[in-house]
């Protein structure tokens, strides 16, 4: 990531905000039962093919 490479405390800080976002993004999609649905099945199609 950002952060290992660079190496600086601005790096850690746009990392950290970087993987909240995304952790806030599957919270959200979570709490939508339909959007869970489809989530759910596209994985599963996914994890079908490898």
């Amino acid at each position: 990531m950002l952060s290992s490479v660079l190496r600086s405390k601005r790096a850690v800080e746009v990392n950290i905000a970087i993987m909240r976002a995304f952790v806030k993004l599957r919270q959200m999609l979570f709490d939508n039962k339909g959007l869970r649905r489809e989530l759910e099945e596209m994985k599963r199609t996914i994890d079908d093919r490898f």
